[in-house]
């Protein structure tokens, strides 16, 4: 057996994921504290065009450049500094030059990274499924957390993900080609029709477009059939959430409440466990 097979081992698979989800986490962090940033340089770039004046020249900045580095003190991280989890504890949740403060987001985000891929190549075993469900995750976990910081789905991760979802149903990976369309579909309009129904009935806009689209990616790779599951599952847990936050006086009734994150969390729900707790759901009616 060559090396690479033996990765792919039942009782390796899994642990093979897991460095490698854990690895991606550290990657996600960037992505989620550099693209909001991004595409504000992107609207002030589009702005200043569009009143005819000089595109501000700027530093090159992206998601590989420039090097990962402390926000108050610019001491740029070093490999050993960068370890997923292990970095954090070894410096325990501080900067190693000037001691600020290290969000503890940071290895929450690599250990969610890390045991959804792992979780993955068990549910789904070694195989082209597991992997793409990691993909699907590892989206989902970064949409949500700049939903969080900004109340912004970028389309730079939710129109990919749309399109993936219909192409790796095309062999009916998780859905069959059909019912990946019509989820698509569907999942849009359905936000689309809520969105226009509320902004009729009361002049304000109930939710942002990014969630439309969310809706319709996670309808592409589960399949419509999967799409009221998830809506009544992300309004209960929205519910929860939201009622929860008031009830402590952390989050005020005016203050909007991101539903990227409720979306997702319910879009992985279906993707894992959609036809077993839509048969549960359809019983208890």
């Amino acid at each position: 057996m060559t090396f690479i097979g033996s990765l792919a081992e039942p009782a390796v698979f899994p642990w093979v994921a897991l460095v490698i989800g854990l690895a991606v986490g550290s990657f996600l962090n960037v992505v989620i504290h550099r693209l909001p940033k991004m595409m504000e340089r992107e609207w002030a770039a589009q702005c200043a065009e569009l009143r005819g004046e000089p595109v501000p020249k700027t530093e090159p900045y992206g998601v590989a450049r420039p090097r990962s580095h402390c926000p108050a003190c610019g001491h740029r991280i070093t490999v050993l500094e960068n370890i997923p989890l292990i970095s954090w504890l070894w410096l325990r949740g501080k900067c190693s030059a000037c001691g600020a403060r290290i969000s503890a987001r940071y290895p929450l985000v690599e250990l969610a990274s890390g045991m959804a891929a792992a979780y993955c190549a068990v549910r789904f075993g070694p195989g082209f499924a597991a992997i793409a469900a990691m993909v699907f995750v590892w989206s989902i976990l970064a949409a949500s957390a700049i939903d969080i910081d900004t109340q912004l789905l970028p389309d730079s991760i939710t129109l990919p993900l749309l399109w993936l979802g219909l192409l790796i149903n095309i062999p009916g990976t998780f859905a069959d080609l059909r019912s990946a369309v019509i989820g698509a579909a569907a999942g849009y309009l359905i936000l689309w029709s809520v969105y226009w129904a509320f902004k009729l009935a009361t002049g304000k806009e109930g939710m942002g477009f990014g969630d439309f689209k969310l809706l319709a990616a996670i309808g592409a790779w589960c399949g419509w059939q999967n799409l009221p599951l998830t809506i009544l599952s992300s309004s209960v847990i929205g519910a929860i959430v939201g009622i929860s936050l008031i009830a402590l006086a952390r989050h005020g009734r005016n203050v909007p409440i991101p539903f990227g994150p409720y979306l997702g969390a319910a879009g992985v729900l279906s993707l894992f466990w959609g036809p077993q707790l839509t048969r549960q759901w359809l019983g208890m009616i």
